[in-house]
């Protein structure tokens, strides 16, 4: 890692990253560094001039972050206008998105106007959701605050809102101008929040790199005191991983299935949980059940999933389904999920450390053994 000098205020810098998401007329860069929401009015002033922008965040992340980017903003001459909404998954709809309408509306945001999503992977989901329906698409820039959202939510261009059937089943494919992700944001979040992020880091390993797996391994005591190079190079490994899976599959045709691993049990728990557990959690326990399918099959050494579980168990993740939850209700999440395609569950698989593949061909029995497994009554 190369640091740069320190800065007048006494703060120490390190080099920024740029990952290059390649989709043609969509393409855009994901800057990830410290220092980054000071400067954010100059880096948005690069990308859409305008007169006016909305910043759509969360109350929570409003408070602690939002003066900062407001300045920021205003600085570099933009009119800001802040519409937030209540924390949580349970804010994630479309009740939530008619008062952000409404918002945009009253500032009078007009079809050149940007919106900055300014939050976790709720808000951005949310607001880039809002972005891609309000008259028909404005630009946004996503500006993401958790780690979660660092190394998942924020790249690829998924943007949705829950509904009771299940979760994100509403809504887009629509790309961001820009993210930039300022590792100081790290510094506030609680420590839960934190490890939640690295359940989905973990998958990216997982699916696609085995040496950024054993990365992991080596780096959990610094990556858990949220060492700020560290937490650099791992946001880095994890865009790269997911822009190179998104360039070839923008809107899940096959490739991009893969980036569901351990989602498809992962869902189900969270909705199930009415989304009392943190999504990384959900995706971390739904990786373990995934396991426990290939390891059934044959399709993944043991030794490789006890390895898997260990690290899991190191960052601090779950990795057994809540035993109040029985496996029927599971699976009756896991039919109505959006990857089901003509009554068949598309699931992803393990075929070891670094390697996975898609199936439509798991059985209700296999789910059910899995859940066993994981922790869960049958």
């Amino acid at each position: 890692m190369t640091q740069d000098p320190m800065t007048s205020t006494g703060k120490t810098t390190y080099s920024e990253r740029t990952v290059q998401v390649d989709l043609g007329e969509r393409s855009y860069g994901i800057e990830i560094g410290s220092g980054l929401l000071e400067r954010l009015g100059e880096k948005i002033r690069q990308i859409v001039p305008s007169k006016r922008l909305a910043v759509i965040s969360d109350e929570t992340v409003a408070e602690l972050h939002g003066p900062i980017a407001v300045a920021s903003l205003e600085q570099a001459g933009y009119q800001v206008h802040l519409v937030t909404f209540p924390p949580g998954d349970s804010s994630k709809s479309l009740a939530t998105a008619s008062r952000l309408y409404d918002g945009l509306a009253a500032a009078g945001i007009e079809r050149s106007n940007p919106i900055v999503t300014l939050g976790g992977g709720v808000t951005g989901d949310m607001g880039g959701f809002v972005a891609a329906t309000w008259l028909r698409g404005v630009p946004f820039v996503q500006v993401p605050t958790t780690l979660e959202a660092d190394v998942d939510a924020s790249v690829g261009g998924k943007v949705a809102v829950n509904h009771s059937s299940g979760k994100n089943m509403i809504g887009a494919f629509y790309q961001p101008c820009r993210v930039l992700i300022d590792v100081g944001c790290l510094r506030t979040l609680p420590q839960r929040d934190l490890v939640a992020g690295l359940g989905e880091s973990v998958k990216h390993g997982l699916i696609r790199d085995a040496a950024f797996f054993e990365w992991h391994e080596a780096n959990a005591d610094r990556i858990l005191v949220c060492d700020e190079p560290t937490m650099i190079d791992l946001i880095e490994r994890n865009c790269r991983i997911k822009a190179a899976v998104v360039a070839v599959d923008e809107r899940e045709g096959h490739l991009r299935a893969i980036l569901n691993f351990g989602h498809t049990f992962g869902h189900a728990v969270e909705a199930e949980m009415h989304y009392e557990l943190r999504h990384g959690e959900c995706v971390a326990i739904g990786l373990m059940a995934a396991c426990r399918i290939g390891q059934k099959r044959g399709t993944i050494q043991v030794a490789e999933v006890e390895r898997i579980e260990a690290l899991l168990k190191k960052l601090g993740l779950p990795t057994r389904i809540p035993e109040q939850i029985p496996a029927q209700v599971l699976l009756d999440w896991m039919k109505r999920d959006k990857k089901v395609k003509a009554g068949r569950i598309q699931f992803v698989l393990p075929k070891g450390i670094g390697d996975v593949f898609i199936t439509d061909d798991v059985t209700e029995e296999e789910l059910r053994e899995a859940a066993a497994a994981t922790g869960t009554k049958t």
